[in-house]
């Protein structure tokens, strides 16, 4: 066989994957018998597993096979378009015209306050003015019981994320997510090599007798939920589902890690678990959906217990989160700014949503704060929709990506926010809207 032969292999494989006939986590044959189906040596099927391998495609165990890597990968969930005339659907974040004039202002002001104080080393995760800004920036939103020594300073919510997955638990433990979850939360557990169950969601949220059982099954470490606005499904928990929440939690003594980066996307504040469960929760907050990604502000409510380790972390790790950015961030906080910021980009999400409606009209589908969660009609699947709209110029994240236990959902997530122009916007819905109507079979015949 010529080398040529593997590479037509592989590239055939990779348009399976690509179209969801092999699925994330589905096992593939072994060398012998795809080379008797293909007419080929082992040899050459080998060759072809092992460039797909090198591309990330798929991963093989001693004993065990190979298998279609799971969608995790954020360069492939989430993804900056290639060109400007792209209509890009994946980036959950606000619309940033309309917050670079004040950020110019907080970031001039923070250059006038520069000193050799601000700017050196301090013994916490931060300065204490930056950590009091956090505390009031997450008492606006409805939490309960900061001060200056509980609240962490972290390079945004996915460093904290990955801060507490690696102080709280080891290699080989369990954490419980919702069944659908954001794909950053499934790469920081698979890299770190802890095990990751999917616990079962309702109209509520997660489900409390499901997260009991999931707990006892598996022995867990943690557990870690997004309450509001949750990515992908759009569910707020409403605050009697956040007390069931954490009355498990507190009955099983077991870690829960609180993601409530989108409080403020909330009409009303509703109080966070954390209030109801402050000995073993750690609530994290932050200003990248709300200002900019580029600000990395995290805000981290820890029990009083487990202050002194995550300091230790943080320091043998970054030392302390940036203090620059958090000058800027106190500054917009203190002088309201902030919140300002917030609530208009939270108004604009409510005119996307009325838009997306007006669109989608024989749709019945989750919409919520930045983005949608959009059912698919019966003859299209995620990872082949998304693909058939990328070629189209419109990027959207198949259902695929979120799905915790390597499974499969019907869905796509669609950002409505990253898309500064509104009219830009409503084109690239109706050319999804098109998509949605037509036939599948004219793209991809039998």
């Amino acid at each position: 066989m010529n080398n040529s032969k593997f590479i037509r292999i592989a590239e055939a494989i990779e348009q399976k994957i690509e179209t969801g006939e092999f699925p994330p986590g589905s096992k593939l044959p072994t060398h012998r018998l795809l080379a008797d189906e293909l007419g080929t040596t082992p040899a050459t099927v080998a060759k072809a597993y092992k460039l797909l391998n090198n591309r990330g495609c798929l991963e093989s165990f001693v004993g065990r096979g190979t298998f279609v890597r799971a969608n995790s990968e954020l360069d492939k969930a989430i993804q900056a378009p290639d060109e400007e005339t792209h209509f890009n659907f994946s980036i959950l974040q606000p619309c940033l015209e309309r917050n670079v004039p004040a950020l110019k202002n907080a970031y001039r002001q923070s250059a006038e306050l520069l000193t050799p104080s601000e700017i050196g080393y301090v013994e916490s995760s931060g300065h204490k003015a930056h950590r009091a800004a956090g505390v009031k920036w997450a008492k606006q939103y409805g939490l309960e019981g900061g001060n200056n020594d509980n609240m962490l300073l972290t390079n945004g919510a996915q460093h904290a994320l990955s801060l507490l997955v690696d102080t709280l638990t080891k290699p080989g433990d369990t954490i419980l997510v919702e069944r659908l979850t954001y794909p950053g939360i499934l790469a920081i557990v698979n890299m770190s090599d802890r095990h990751v169950i999917g616990v079962d969601l309702d109209e509520y949220g997660l489900c409390p007798q499901a997260l009991e059982v999931a707990i006892e099954a598996h022995q867990a470490a943690m557990v870690i939920a997004i309450p509001s606005h949750q990515n992908p499904t759009g569910i707020s928990m409403p605050e009697s589902r956040k007390k069931e929440i954490a009355r498990v939690i507190n009955d099983k003594k077991v870690w829960l890690v609180e993601d409530d980066i989108y409080c403020f996307l909330d009409d009303e504040p509703v109080p966070p678990i954390a209030n109801f469960s402050p000995d073993y929760t750690f609530h994290i907050s932050a200003l990248s959906k709300a200002i900019s990604p580029a600000m990395r502000c995290g805000y981290l409510k820890a029990p009083d217990s487990q202050i002194t380790a995550l300091n230790a972390n943080i320091r043998t790790n970054i030392w302390l989160a940036s203090p620059i950015n958090f000058i800027a961030a106190t500054l917009l906080i203190e002088s309201g700014d902030a919140f300002r910021l917030a609530d208009q980009q939270r108004k604009v999400a409510h005119k996307r949503q009325k838009m997306v409606r007006e669109i989608f009209t024989s749709i019945d589908f989750t919409a919520s704060g930045y983005h949608i969660w959009l059912p698919l009609p019966a003859h299209w699947q995620a990872d082949r929709f998304a693909m058939e709209a990328k070629n189209r110029g419109v990027i959207v994240t198949s259902g695929s990506y979120f799905c915790a236990n390597n499974g499969s959902t019907p869905h796509v997530r669609l950002s409505l926010m990253s898309i500064g122009n509104e009219a830009r916007l409503r084109d690239g819905l109706n050319q999804l809207q098109r998509l949605l109507s037509s036939d599948i079979n004219s793209f991809f015949p039998n």
